[in-house]
């Protein structure tokens, strides 16, 4: 399940990537003044250019149908959306609506087997099922030729399920449900919402439990409740299907009507009665949990998309706490420091949600001054509201994250289909972008104090031992908010639900003895690279599209975390920090509120190798956005006042990381694997060690910066709506007169060995943890830059996708986790094989026995199939027209081989290459390359239960405490 709330109201953060924000300086002049930001496009201007043309038909069973033609690229997204989610659930059976979305993945009476299956096989992209309070939802992008296949498989499922569903699908199922509730419990705050939606929400009422369910309800499903619940609601009448891509609505009027207008209407689904609760009095409650911070929340019911309310307090929730320039982050984090995070966000579902304030107290500052300053600025909103500026920010924030979604036939489908399954209007994301670029400060005040002047729940997670379990959580409990029980499955009996109307004519069967044959598909055509050179010697490559007014810039650094100095690992990450505290003529406020009037993203990361600085920009305000990128990029402040706070962040985060399983892990394992003279020896997050971190200082962070990011060590790419003359004219004023000092060029050292390993198990002890996470791995002798195309391909079927044997095995079959893979890690030095597989907790050691048989398996008795690798090398060669849809997928490609010196056409070769692999091929290649003597298991669970378990394996096992302080 992922929580995918409508795409209208996500708030697109404008800051510099997440963990480790950007910038960079060296010892270069300042931009010219020619190049200082301009004045943005007007919003209006903005909003008008967000349009997503539709036709729409109805078919006789009740199926509403949109069709929308984008002929970029010679793909189709498909779209299925039921009105049916979590809040239509009764007592007792908590988790129904996902844990059918979970089963109308494995198989249909007319396809049976997984469903991914056939789509993999056909080249689909971006292809999975969701489940939340309101709404079920399918979707998957596909070669225009596998459109009818794809369409058989929807339709077979939504009227040829039954058949198939047998008690051992469901038990598999209750299993890999109940894995998922178990990781997302496992994670750092993951027990929140369940202490949110009870609290907000008396018992009975339909948003009261999460979507994910109760142990007890999903242990109790039968056959019986799951085909009644099936009848019920997945009827062609509650549904809404988008096409959109290459097809017009003809094409599609007729294909629909085959595969879907013999399917029978079901019963009217009534309306759920949903009002918007208010809490008696004040609430407030503390937990404990495995926290790096003392979080301090406060919580209020809002209303929902039906009250036109939600967009008023979408936009406090930027204005207050979602934009790099927040009022919380301005208050508490830059000048106050109070905090070391603070986040706000109007949580909007159907008919209610949740505005959702909190703070994340700085270490050493007590958090009653923390609570007291975060009330301190919501009552000062309340009273206030927002200014014109921040206003007009958040509104342009909000229209240019629409702008950027609309580039992908996969990203317009669901506005579509949200506006009509929501509010009968499919054109509703128009008309609230056309509210968002004319709302007013007083409207926003007022909307915003009568909702937020009412009792709120305040909830502190400080860090210890979790005081409240996750397993029986999100059933219907006693409400704690001081109202009356109401009858747990809410209905209105005054309201009823009206049969669509009909306009298209009488269904005829589809013969569906067997899958439609795909028709033929056309071979992918990469964009043309054009190259241009800089006055400075800087290279620009360059390639065009025009779908949507949007550009991408990348400038990429040959440097990474891999160039932190061994003795002060962490100092790329800190660098990257700082630099998003401002420019030399911009403090950090300042920078931020730039970005936000242009909606522009702009920020830095860095992975093993390299350090990238990344622009997406609308294409009317492209020259002050460059003009910003090199400001930021050139001229950051390094301002020593700023050093201090956020070094005192990046510890922050290093302790988070000690408290997530994951990512304690990947700790663990990679100074162990790559040993800890080797640039890879690191923190795969590059945010190093806390020792390291307190001695450095400004001028370290200054001379790291001139000694890595310099301009003869840059390639800079652009994709997007404009011109490599226009693009080339605008880089030169940018960064051409950026020169290169007088030192040579520094190289990162490889020299340091790989030390040698023995298959053993490192148990890092995370007591209390619901499940375990295995994280395995071994260096391999191969490069990054060595051709591993073919290691690749047979790692894709031992683990590498979900039709993997180790997924299929631990999750399909077993039910012992949600999700299990290998991976073949390829930094340019050495490569790297990896095996994640998050478990229940009791099923530790038998996964990790399950993992060997299934590698040893694979490398010797069991090689690879001709059925299998026809699976992958066709998918892996059908999904390349619809993989580069997207600028920013044709980016990341462009700038990928560059690094890896590969030739601009390399995609286009790989159909030949895929098609020209044999079994006996790849198995050579894996039994050289993936052999088990080596390969070490880092394990993050409950010693208490874990070990015991560990030791039948008979490998030799090391113990760790966790090391949850993070000093």
């Amino acid at each position: 399940m992922r929580k995918i709330l409508v795409a209208l109201l996500a708030a697109t953060a404008l800051s510099a990537c997440a963990a480790q924000p950007s910038a960079s300086i060296a010892s270069a002049p300042p931009i010219p003044p020619a190049a200082a930001p301009q004045k943005a496009a007007p919003l209006a201007d903005l909003v008008k250019s967000v349009n997503i043309p539709y036709e729409s038909f109805t078919l006789d069973n009740g199926l509403k149908v949109l069709v929308h033609t984008d002929r970029k690229a010679p793909v189709v997204a498909v779209s299925v959306w039921y009105g049916v989610g979590s809040k239509h659930e009764p007592k007792g059976k908590t988790g129904f609506a996902h844990l059918f979305e979970h089963l109308m993945f494995n198989g249909s009476e007319n396809a049976p087997g997984d469903f991914f299956t056939p789509l993999q096989q056909v080249g689909a992209t971006d292809f999975n099922g969701t489940t939340w309070f309101d709404r079920t939802n399918y979707y998957e992008t596909v070669p225009t030729g596998a459109l009818d296949m794809t369409l058989m498989l929807e339709s077979d499922r939504m009227g040829h399920l039954l058949g198939a569903v047998t008690q051992s699908v469901l038990n598999n199922q209750i299993g890999v449900v109940q894995n998922e509730k178990r990781q997302g419990d496992n994670q750092p705050y993951g027990i929140v919402e369940y202490e949110e939606l009870e609290n907000l929400y008396p018992s009975g009422h339909p948003y009261h439990h999460s979507t994910i369910g109760s142990m007890a309800d999903l242990s109790s499903a039968t056959l019986k409740d799951l085909k009644g619940w099936f009848i019920d609601h997945y009827a062609p009448n509650n549904a809404v299907l988008v096409l959109a891509g290459d097809i017009d609505t003809a094409t599609a009027r007729a294909k629909v009507q085959k595969w879907f207008g013999d399917i029978k209407s079901g019963p009217a689904v009534k309306p759920v009665a949903a009002p918007v609760p208010t809490l008696p009095a004040p609430l407030n409650k503390v937990i404990k949990d495995q926290v790096a911070n003392t979080r301090i929340y406060r919580f209020w019911t809002v209303p929902g998309l039906d009250n036109p309310d939600y967009l008023p307090l979408t936009m406090s929730g930027l204005v207050l706490g979602g934009l790099a320039s927040s009022r919380l982050d301005d208050a508490m984090v830059r000048q106050g420091q109070q905090a070391v995070g603070v986040a706000a966000s109007a949580d909007i579902f159907a008919q209610a949600g949740q505005f959702v304030v909190y703070a994340d107290a700085k270490p050493g500052v007590d958090q009653a001054v923390v609570a007291a300053a975060l009330d301190a600025q919501i009552a000062d909103f309340l009273a206030k509201g927002p200014t014109a500026d921040e206003l007009q920010r958040a509104a342009t924030v909000y229209a240019t994250g629409q702008i950027r979604g609309l580039e992908a036939v996969g990203g317009k489908a669901p506005i579509l289909a949200e506006g009509q399954l929501y509010s009968a209007d499919p054109e509703h994301y128009r008309k609230t972008l056309a509210r968002a670029a004319v709302i007013t400060p007083e409207e926003v005040r007022s909307v915003t104090q009568k909702w937020l002047s009412r009792s709120v729940f305040s909830l502190i997670v400080e860090p210890g031992t979790r005081t409240e379990g996750g397993a029986n959580r999100a059933g219907f409990v006693t409400g704690k908010a001081g109202s009356e029980a109401r009858p747990a499955f809410w209905r209105d009996p005054q309201l009823a639900a009206e049969a669509t109307g009909s306009d298209v004519g009488a269904a005829v069967a589809a013969d569906r003895s067997k899958l439609p044959d795909v028709d033929p598909l056309k071979p992918l055509d990469f964009p043309t690279i054009e190259r241009a050179t800089l006055s400075n010697g800087m290279k620009v490559q360059f390639a065009r599209r025009s779908a949507v007014p949007v550009v991408s810039v990348r400038l990429s650094f040959d440097a990474g975390y891999g160039a932190d100095p061994k003795n002060a690992l962490g100092t790329q990450a800190l660098l990257l920090r700082l630099m998003n505290e401002g420019t030399k003529t911009l403090n950090s406020t300042a920078l931020a509120q730039a970005r936000e009037r242009l909606g522009a993203n702009i920020g830095g990361f860095a992975d093993a190798d390299s350090t990238s600085f990344q622009l997406d920009a609308v294409t009317p305000n492209l020259a002050p956005s460059l003009a910003l990128l090199a400001d930021y990029v050139r001229n950051p402040a390094l301002d020593p006042a700023e050093l201090d706070r956020v070094r005192t962040q990046q510890l922050s985060a290093i302790k988070a990381e000690m408290n997530d399983p994951r990512a304690l892990a990947g700790r663990a394992l990679m100074p162990l694997l790559y040993g800890e003279g080797h640039p890879y020896g690191i923190p795969p997050s590059g945010l190093g060690n806390p020792a390291m971190l307190k001695s450095l200082s400004a001028s370290d962070m200054a001379a790291f910066h001139q000694k890595w990011l310099r301009p003869d060590r840059a390639t800079i790419t652009v994709v997007g709506d404009t011109t490599l003359a226009e693009t080339t004219r605008l880089l030169e004023v940018a960064f051409g007169n950026w020169k290169t000092g007088a030192e040579a060029p520094p190289v990162k050292d490889f020299s340091s060995a790989i030390p040698p390993q023995t298959a053993r198990i490192i148990l890092i002890d995370r007591p209390g943890s619901p499940q375990s996470l295995i994280y395995g791995g071994k260096v391999l002798g191969l490069k990054g830059r060595d051709d591993l195309l073919s290691l690749m391909t047979a790692n894709d079927i031992l683990g590498g996708n979900f039709l993997g044997r180790v997924n299929m095995n631990l999750r399909e079959s077993k039910g012992w986790s949600y999700g299990s893979y290998t991976g073949i890690r390829e930094p340019l030095d050495r490569a790297a094989f990896t095996v994640r597989a998050p478990v229940q907790a009791d099923r530790t050691g038998d996964s990790i026995a399950e993992i060997i048989k299934e590698i040893k398996a694979f490398l010797s008795t069991k090689g690879i199939t001709a059925a299998e690798l026809a699976l992958s090398t066709n998918g892996s060669t059908r999904e390349l027209p619809g993989r580069f849809e997207g600028s920013r997928d044709v980016l990341d490609a462009v700038a990928t081989n560059a690094m890896r010196g590969r030739a601009d056409d390399y995609y286009e070769t790989l159909a030949a290459r895929y098609s020209a692999m044999t079994p006996a091929q790849l198995d050579s290649i894996a039994r050289k390359h993936l052999q088990m003597d080596d390969l070490v298991f880092v394990v993050v669970g409950d010693k208490k239960s874990v070990e015991p378990q560990l030791r039948k394996l008979g490998l030799p096992i090391e113990i760790a405490a966790s090391p949850a302080s993070g000093d």
